[in-house]
């Protein structure tokens, strides 16, 4: 398969055509091997507009809504940006091409090893993948300019925003299905403010559940 032809044809008609105009966002999903962050099974369907399971209950996520989110982002060569649910590392590796530095953290300790690997074959330098819980973010390389969540998720929790530096900018989808927004929370004067955007139907990341209120 021509690969290369694959990732022109994507960004042409999957991309573009979702008002992306970015062109770091758009150069970065030309750059970028989508191919090498999935399964061998799934090679074939890499550049299909859909969501690719990468492991149980985990997946890559579809190219056009992903490229919408990073746009949002508006992620420059000097934020140090941290990813929440590394994968496979595919989105950590756009981010690479984005942004000064990466810090992408991953749950699942295989996934984290396979990331690692192929962002090391791409000699993606500038991007640390560490093992922890998503939900906790890693305080201690904190405050970050950029902190993006890779899958929707139903809570916000208070340990992501403490993470952001000042005009920092948090990019999530909150809600899960068709209803599911995407959010940019800001921190400006010690005040967070979040916007809505635009709707999007994007897997789930493991955790993010809002507790459950006891009704007596």
């Amino acid at each position: 398969m021509n690969f290369e032809a694959l990732r022109i044809t994507m960004v042409e008609s999957q991309i573009r055509t979702t008002d992306v105009t970015s062109h770091s966002v758009l150069q970065a999903f030309i750059d970028v091997p989508r191919e090498a962050f999935v399964p061998e099974k799934s090679k074939s369907l890499a550049y299909r507009d859909t969501d690719i399971e990468v492991a149980p209950g985990r997946y890559l996520m579809a190219a056009s809504p992903l490229a919408k989110l990073l746009q949002l982002a508006a992620i420059r060569k000097t934020d140090k940006v941290l990813e929440i649910g590394a994968g496979t590392g595919y989105v950590t590796a756009l981010l690479t091409k984005l942004a000064a530095s990466v810090v992408a953290v991953e749950s699942d300790a295989a996934l984290a090893g396979q990331a690692s690997a192929n962002l090391a074959a791409l000699g993606a330098a500038n991007a640390a993948v560490v093992t922890g819980d998503l939900e906790a973010g890693h305080a201690a390389k904190a405050p970050y300019d950029v902190i993006f969540l890779d899958g929707a998720i139903e809570e916000l929790p208070d340990a992501l925003t403490t993470q952001l530096a000042e005009g920092g900018r948090l990019v999530a989808v909150v809600g899960y299905g068709n209803s599911a927004r995407a959010t940019v929370t800001v921190l400006e004067k010690a005040v967070l403010s979040q916007g809505l955007h635009f709707n999007a139907s994007i897997c789930p990341l493991p955790g993010f559940r809002k507790v459950k209120e006891f009704v007596f």
